[in-house]
């Protein structure tokens, strides 16, 4: 079922239907030609109770609206946009937690760069500060995030994609400080991973992509998509991800 509130839509799950046969469609105009890339995090609020929160992009066509989903039994669900200007690119990502007295998000406000935003509500966003702008040749065209932040003791692990020659596609890492994510501590020199000889061909060529990772013990569990044909996964020891970062070189807010 769906009802309507606030601009927003909310859907109730049929119980006698399975979790994994369930699929949201569009069902408003700037939602009409897709709802693209989620990036769901469990997100456990201030009073320590938990929801899961997926930011995506709704596409009418001609323009992009960046929105959010949110749950906490998944079997009902509301879409709702987000206001405020930072919302104007696609690509934002929720820290699974408040840092500090407020909610943070990595998006990229100007089509190139990764931004530190921070709001005092969860469905208004506006300017941030700039974070991290593209350094090596892999990343050279433009820079996004890979899904929410991942909290280790280390501090904030960030998934990162990066745009290279040739519109080539690669993903790679961040790490932030916990206590300030304003504050880079480590950054991959080199990419994580790049589509291979064999992965290149597809709808979208030279493409590799994930919209976020899961944190299974010692390992990163990453699926991504493939030139936007198949999707795949890795597996990445944290420690030598960790060990594979340019650590310590790095400052505040790279600019």
């Amino acid at each position: 079922g769906q009802g309507r509130e606030n601009g927003g839509i909310h859907l109730f799950r049929n119980p006698d239907t399975r979790l994994s046969g369930t699929v949201i469609f569009p069902m408003t105009p700037a939602q009409s030609n897709g709802l693209e890339d989620l990036r769901l995090v469990q997100f456990t609020h201030d009073d320590g109770s938990i929801e899961w929160i997926g930011t995506y992009t709704a596409y009418s066509g001609r323009e992009i609206q960046s929105e959010i989903m949110r749950t906490r039994d998944f079997s009902r669900f509301s879409l709702t946009p987000i206001s405020g200007s930072a919302t104007r690119n696609k690509g934002m990502a929720l820290f699974p937690r408040r840092v500090g007295d407020s909610y943070a998000m990595i998006g990229r406000q100007d089509g190139e760069n990764l931004f530190l935003i921070r709001s005092d509500r969860l469905d208004h966003w506006d300017e941030g500060e700039l974070l991290l702008k593209p350094r090596y040749p892999w990343e050279m065209v433009q820079i996004g995030n890979c899904g929410a932040p991942i909290e280790l003791d280390e501090g904030w692990l960030l998934l990162t994609h990066g745009v290279g020659a040739m519109r080539k596609y690669s993903i790679g890492a961040v790490l932030l400080d916990k206590d300030n994510p304003g504050k880079i501590l480590g950054r991959s020199a080199q990419p994580l991973l790049s589509a291979a000889d064999e992965d290149r061909e597809g709808y979208v060529p030279n493409v590799v992509y994930t919209c976020g990772a899961l944190r299974n013990g010692k390992q990163l569990f990453l699926p991504y998509g493939v030139a936007d044909s198949s999707v795949t996964f890795a597996f990445v020891e944290i420690a030598d991800l960790l060990a594979g970062l340019d650590i310590g070189k790095l400052g505040f807010l790279e600019i």
